[in-house]
């Protein structure tokens, strides 16, 4: 029996121009995510006065708010059903549905038919959240795994919304009616969509795929093969990957704790992080005499671009997930406590609020590139379950993203901003907490090893390889340790 992983051949390889591509093919469909979930925030007041519709009903608010986070969950649970009997199978289907329902916004002849499109394009966007991340991890080596997860995920996601805001802003200064302004704003989001498609449909399927669930040894030596950097003749012998046999419902149970901790992660993160559009720009640009478009142009290019770039090259992989964030969410609580308290000086220091401000984006930039990422789910999960895996952790985020948007006006409206905002406290500091106890430091190590997967197929465990930096004190528990620990 071999002491190192079936596909040490993919976890060593060096970071190559294949993980490049793989990094634009994934990435312009989370751009796409991005764009598609912000655009109607910024067009929702013209896309009223087109319909005539002079203060929107608590029902068509709710909907219209609530359709593409609800089309998401059914997609990522449609999808990560169909994605155990492929991956490459279905992948741009979820672009296609994005492209097409992105452009069909345009033609909306009443608020009805926008709620409709955008549920299905909410199906497009849930099944992405699926598979993008299941692929980009099952392909990647393990020294670069998070940085490739944070440059395709959290930063093209970031430019996706950049991109919305820049786009209205652009044609509301071309002089372009308001009727015009969001129907070509939602519609554009079909462009980058569609022109993606190809190469979705080009990437091979995953070398982990094909041995665990097809059982097709040969073939997956084929795309271990092809995504190597080493010409033919220099690749070593591979030995073929063993088929995973179990039981899914035995292995669901086995690694339902790590599910649900990582479904519990995201729920909290995305409890906190949308909150921020709804404060941010109603309390500060005003003060500083800026739009809430201009101020969130700002914010983004000035603190979210450069902190996200700086952990995903910097910090995933070197510092670990459960580091970055567990002081991720504790830097947001601090910073949005001193916002809280800055509160009531924002007249005359509206330069305190926004630099504060800026810090809690820095800061919980830490968490939105592990758990806003959906990097737990698909490392938390064996390939044997690993879409359905994530679908549950991406309605677990779904589910925290409409609470935020039901629950945190109320709040606002009942108690006041300040008090919004010290829930939004306590809930980065119980994300921080479950962080620290929850879940195992998953950076620098094969997806094998941290399932247990080749202790099962290959029957013994093997060397981890260092990254750049140490990950965990020699006093910490393995991940074996952890795992056994919560059976």
């Amino acid at each position: 029996m071999s002491s190192e992983s079936s596909f040490s051949t993919i976890d060593e390889e060096k970071f190559n121009s294949f993980h490049w591509r793989m990094i634009f093919t994934t990435g312009m469909g989370v751009f796409c995510d991005g764009y598609d979930l912000t655009s109607i925030a910024i067009v929702l007041p013209m896309v009223l006065t087109s319909f005539g519709i002079s203060q929107i009903g608590g029902l068509q608010s709710a909907l219209l708010a609530a359709s593409a986070l609800v089309g998401s969950a059914l997609g990522a649970l449609i999808f990560g059903i169909l994605g155990q009997f492929g991956r490459k199978r279905f992948y741009g289907l979820d672009l296609l549905l994005m492209g097409v329902m992105a452009a069909a916004q345009a033609f909306s002849p009443d608020l009805d038919w926008l709620i409709a499109f955008r549920f299905i394009l909410g199906i497009g966007i849930g099944a992405d959240y699926v598979l993008s991340p299941t692929i980009t991890v099952e392909h990647a080596n393990r020294a670069d795994r998070g940085r490739m997860i944070g440059l395709g995920f959290a930063v093209m996601w970031t430019l996706g919304s950049i991109a919305t805001a820049t786009l209205n802003f652009l044609l509301a200064h071309a002089g372009v009616t308001e009727n015009w302004q969001w129907r070509i704003v939602l519609a554009a989001g079909a462009v980058p969509a569609l022109a993606t498609l190809y190469l979705r449909r080009t990437m091979p399927e995953t070398a982990r795929y094909l041995s665990r669930l097809a059982a097709e040894p040969n073939a997956a030596l084929k795309v271990m093969r092809e995504i190597s950097s080493q010409e033919p003749s220099q690749q070593p012998p591979l030995t073929a990957p063993s088929t995973d046999t179990r039981p899914f419902a035995q292995v669901l149970t086995k690694h339902a704790h790590s599910i649900l901790s990582a479904t519990l992660l995201w729920m909290i993160f995305d409890m906190v992080v949308y909150p921020g559009d709804l404060f941010g720009p109603s309390l500060i640009a005003k003060s500083l005499g800026m739009t809430p478009i201009g101020f969130s142009l700002f914010t983004h290019i000035i603190f979210s671009v450069p902190s996200l770039l700086f952990y995903s090259f910097f910090a995933l992989d070197q510092l670990g997930r459960k580091k970055l964030q567990t002081m991720g969410f504790i830097g947001a609580a601090i910073f949005l406590t001193c916002f809280g308290l800055l509160k009531q000086f924002l007249p005359v220091a509206p330069m305190m609020a926004l630099i504060s401000y800026g810090l809690f984006t820095v800061a919980l930039n830490g968490a939105t590139i592990v758990s806003g990422t959906g990097i737990l789910g698909v490392e938390l999960t064996p390939t044997r379950i690993r879409t359905f895996g994530q679908a549950i952790t991406v309605i677990g985020g779904r589910i925290g993203a409409s609470v935020s948007g039901f629950l945190f006006p109320l709040i606002f409206t009942q108690f006041g901003e300040v008090s919004a905002i010290f829930v939004l406290v306590l809930l980065s500091m119980l994300g921080a907490w479950f962080t620290h106890t929850l879940i195992p430091e998953t950076g620098g190590r094969s997806l094998e090893f941290i399932n247990q997967e080749d202790m099962s197929f290959d029957a013994a465990p093997y060397p981890i390889m260092p990254p750049l930096l140490p990950i965990a004190e020699s006093n910490e528990p393995s991940p074996l340790h952890v795992i056994a620990e919560l059976e």
